[in-house]
C-alpha cells in the first residue's frame, strides 16, 4: 500500500469521458493546438478522484442536538436508547417527501464531488419501514440517473430495530425479507445488502439470515462490523463472503487474522471515531498483517456529518499513522475495489473514466494531509467534465 507510482513533469490526455493517454512531457508527440482545450498544471498534482465506499448521504435534516448531548457526556448507545440516533433520523425520513429528500441529497452530492469524490456508495437504513426504505433507495436511484458520478446503492434496512418491533425482532426481520427485498429486487434499487451487526442491534445469526436472503435476490453483502465491540461481526462478514466489512474500531487478534486470510476488504471510517471520540481503527496493525483496507467518509447525520474525503485522508495520517501514499491508495483504488468499480475508476489508467483531482500548487504529496485545514483542490473532473 505504500507504493504509489508518480510521474514528474507529466501529461494526461482525456478523450470524451475516459483517459486516453499519459506519460512524460519529454515523450510528447503532439501540440497544444491539437486539442479542443487544455490546462497547464505546473507545480500542481493530478490525482485520481476519491472513491468513497461507505456513506449514508441520503438523509433528512440534522442532529446537532445530539451533538450537544455527546458534549455533555451521553454515549452513542445512551442517545439511541432514548429515541435518538438512527431512530431520530428514521422519523424525519418517513415524514419528508421523496422530492424534498432528493433535493437535500442532490445538494450534498454536489458538495462531495467538489471535494474530489468521483465514485460513492450510498446506503438506505434511515427508513426502517417498507415505505421509508423504498423512498431512500428510489432517491439514490434518481441520483444515479441525474449525476455524472458513479454511485453504488446499498440496502441497509437492518440498521436498527424500530421501536414498534422491540418485542418482535423476528417480525421486523421478516418484514425486511418478505416485503422489502422483493420490491427492491423487482425495481433493481440496490447493488448490496448491509446489516449493522453489533451488540444491541443485530446478532451474527440475524445478520446471516438477512444477508443470505439478500443473496437470493442478487445482492452482495457489505457489513457494519466491530464499531462498538469485537462482536464477531468481521468473521460473520467473511463467512458470508462480504465485499467489505466496515468500521473496525474494535478489532481483536482473531478478527485481524480472519480479515488477513480473506478476500474481504476492511473499510476504515476514521471520521466516525473522531466525531464520537472513540479509539481509532488499528490501521498500522491491519496493514502489517496484510489486510486489504480502504478509507471512506461514513457521511451521516449522527456520527460523521461530513463527506469531505480530504479530511478522511488527513485524519488517517495524523491519528492512524498511515503514510500519505497509503492513504491515497486506500481512498482511491482500494475504495474502488470496495464497491467493485475498480475497472472504471480509482487510478489514472488508460481506458478508465477521467475522474481527476487537480491540486493547487503544493510542494509534495505529503503536503495534502499535512496542511489538513486548507482546501488544496483547484479543479475536479468527473467523467471528462470539469465540475469546478
Amino acid at each position: 500500500m505504500s507504493e504509489l507510482p508518480c510521474i514528474e513533469n507529466a501529461f494526461v490526455i482525456i478523450e470524451d469521458d475516459h483517459i486516453a493517454q499519459y506519460g512524460t512531457m519529454k515523450d510528447v508527440k503532439f501540440r497544444v493546438s491539437d486539442f479542443t482545450s487544455h490546462m497547464d498544471a505546473k507545480d500542481k498534482m493530478v490525482l485520481p478522484c476519491w472513491c468513497d465506499s461507505h456513506s449514508h448521504l441520503v438523509f433528512a435534516g440534522s442532529r446537532e442536538n445530539e451533538f450537544v448531548d455527546k458534549i455533555k457526556g451521553l454515549t452513542y448507545a445512551e442517545i439511541a436508547e432514548k429515541g435518538g440516533g438512527i431512530l431520530n433520523t428514521a422519523k424525519k425520513i418517513n415524514a419528508i417527501s421523496e422530492e424534498e429528500l432528493y433535493r437535500q441529497s442532490y445538494k450534498r452530492l454536489q458538495e462531495v464531488m467538489a471535494f474530489g469524490t468521483g465514485a460513492i456508495e450510498i446506503k438506505s437504513g434511515y427508513g426502517l419501514t417498507v415505505e421509508g426504505e423504498l423512498k431512500m433507495l428510489r432517491v439514490i436511484q434518481k441520483l444515479k440517473r441525474n449525476s455524472n458520478i458513479t454511485i453504488k446503492s446499498t440496502f441497509l434496512g437492518a440498521h436498527a430495530i424500530p421501536t414498534e418491533y422491540k418485542q418482535n425482532r423476528q417480525g421486523y426481520i421478516d418484514l425486511i425479507i418478505h416485503q422489502m427485498l422483493p420490491v427492491i429486487a423487482n425495481e433493481k434499487l440496490a447493488d448490496y445488502i448491509d446489516v449493522f451487526c453489533e451488540t444491541g442491534f443485530f446478532t451474527s445469526s440475524e445478520t446471516e439470515q438477512i444477508c443470505n436472503a439478500g443473496k437470493l435476490f442478487g445482492l452482495k453483502p457489505k457489513i457494519h462490523a466491530n464499531q462498538l465491540s469485537a462482536s464477531g461481526a468481521v468473521q460473520t462478514g467473511i463467512k458470508l463472503n462480504a465485499v467489505s466489512v466496515d468500521h473496525l474500531e474494535a478489532m481483536d487478534e482473531d478478527a485481524i487474522r480472519a480479515l488477513s486470510g480473506s478476500t474481504t476488504i476492511g473499510t476504515l471510517l476514521p471520521t466516525a471515531a473522531f466525531f464520537l471520540r472513540m479509539p481509532y481503527q488499528p490501521a498500522r496493525q491491519l496493514i502489517e498483517n496484510n489486510c486489504a483496507i480502504a478509507l471512506a467518509s461514513d457521511y451521516n447525520p449522527g456520527s460523521s456529518p461530513s463527506g469531505n474525503m480530504n479530511f478522511v485522508v488527513a485524519l488517517s495520517c495524523i491519528q492512524m499513522k498511515m503514510l500519505p501514499s497509503e492513504v491515497i491508495n486506500a481512498a482511491t483504488i482500494n475504495g474502488a475495489y470496495a464497491i467493485e468499480v475498480q475497472n472504471d475508476t480509482g487510478s489514472i489508467t488508460v481506458g478508465k473514466k477521467a475522474n481527476l483531482i487537480v491540486t493547487k500548487e503544493i510542494p509534495s504529496l505529503a503536503y495534502l494531509p499535512y496542511s489538513f485545514g486548507n482546501n488544496l483542490i483547484d479543479r475536479v473532473m468527473v467523467r471528462g467534465e470539469w465540475i469546478q
